[in-house]
Order: structure tokens, then sequence, then C-alpha cells
């Protein structure tokens, strides 16, 4: 009829752009991690800072007891909690299989948000958090860039952001990047691992010399140097 007002639902209300940032603003990053170590920070900085004050004896020490306490603060806030970087480890090692998987269902006519999600819920874990918020930042209407920043932090998750924007700008088709990104992503790994057991091998042999040489100087050169003494003198 003329003149009725429809109203729709919450649930199925247009987006707008000021209700998409917020909602964007809320996706946020990754919550900061907090640990046994990160709130020991603060304590063991001011006894340092406590302990060059008391071995100055003066107050003249002041300004190095200061000068300690925030050295040390810093120092021990560069130090990357177990947790974070069992997480970042863990999503590192998912990204060959996230970028495969991405690429499947772009290849079956998944749009890129709807294959994010699907991929999200089949890794899970600290990758498919932050596959499901790049997934929820494209739907708000994020542009690219904003979306796939989430992925910085993933050693490797750069580059597939990179594609995914670039895709975005060009056209050019995100399933044959991610396949080729999986395809370095695993290759790489190969080759750190080669590389790690071969530092291993030198590791190895490095103590077996050192417990050999010392054997090897009194069994060989120490008798023959008696020996020459002993005909000289």
């Amino acid at each position: 009829m003329a003149g009725t007002r429809v109203m729709l639902p919450p649930a199925v209300r247009p987006v707008t752009a000021l209700a998409a940032r917020r909602r964007l603003a809320r996706l946020g990053g990754d919550p900061p991690a907090e640990s046994d170590l990160s709130r020991l920070v603060r304590p063991v900085a001011a006894l340092s800072g406590v302990a060059v004050l008391v071995i100055g004896g003066s107050w003249l020490s002041v300004p190095l007891a200061v000068a300690t306490a925030v050295g040390v603060d810093r120092s021990l806030r560069r130090i990357e909690p177990p947790s974070v970087r069992r997480r970042r480890l863990r999503a590192a090692a998912d990204l060959p299989l996230a970028a495969d998987l991405l690429a499947a269902a772009l290849r079956a006519g998944a749009p890129v948000d709807q294959a994010m999600v699907a991929v999200a819920d089949a890794l899970a874990g600290p990758l498919g958090s932050r596959l499901s918020r790049v997934a929820r930042a494209l739907r708000l209407g994020a542009e690219p860039a904003e979306a796939w920043r989430h992925l910085d932090a993933v050693p490797g998750g750069e580059r597939l952001a990179a594609a995914a924007i670039r895709s975005a700008a060009s056209g050019a088709a995100l399933a044959g990047a991610a396949t080729r990104l999986a395809d370095d992503l695993r290759a790489g790994r190969s080759a750190a691992a080669e590389a790690a057991a071969r530092r291993a091998g030198v590791l190895i042999v490095l103590p077996l010399g050192l417990c050999f040489l010392p054997a090897f100087i009194l069994a060989g050169l120490v008798p023959v140097i008696v020996a020459v003494l002993g005909d000289v003198l």
C-alpha cells in the first residue's frame, strides 16, 4: 500500500560506511599476548634501577639508575613470548596448505571472502583466525590493503597479501598466484631444512674435534717433543 513504511530487521539493514568503519576498527589486530614474562618486565626493570642506585650510594647515581631501568624495560619487551612464537611458527607452517586450499576454492568459483571463510574453517588455529578476520574485513567493505594486513605478521603472509591486492587492482587470477606461492614456500622450507641439517653436521664435528685435539697433542706431539729434547739435552 502507498505510504506503508517497511522496516528491515537489524540483521538485514544495509551497512553504512560509518558502521562498516566501526566494525573494522573493532576487528583490529591480534590481541596482545599477556604472559608471565611481560608481567615481570616492569618489576625487574624497577629492581635493576634500585640495584644501581644502591650500588652507587649517592643521589648522583639517580640518572644512571633511571637509564638502567629504562634500558632493561625496553630490552625485556623485545623478547618474544613463547606463546607468540609458537602461534607465529604454526601460522607459517599452515600457510602453504592455506594457499593451496584458497586456490582450490577460487577455482571452484567461490568469491574471495567466501573462499577465505572456508579455508579459515578448515585450518582453524592462529592462521585460521587471521584469515577469518581478512574475510570479515572484506565483507565489511574494507580496502584490500587494509583487509589483508592481518597476514603481515605471518612469515610469507605478506606475499599472499601482495598477490591478493594485485588481483583486486588488476583483475589477475589469484588462484594461480596462490598455487605458485604454496610451491615457493614449500621449496623455501625444504632449502631451510637442508641448510639447518648441514649446520648441525658442522656443529657436531666441532665438539668432537675439541675432544680429540688434546688427545692428539698428548699422544702424538708430546712424546716427539720429549724425545727431541732428551737427545738435545
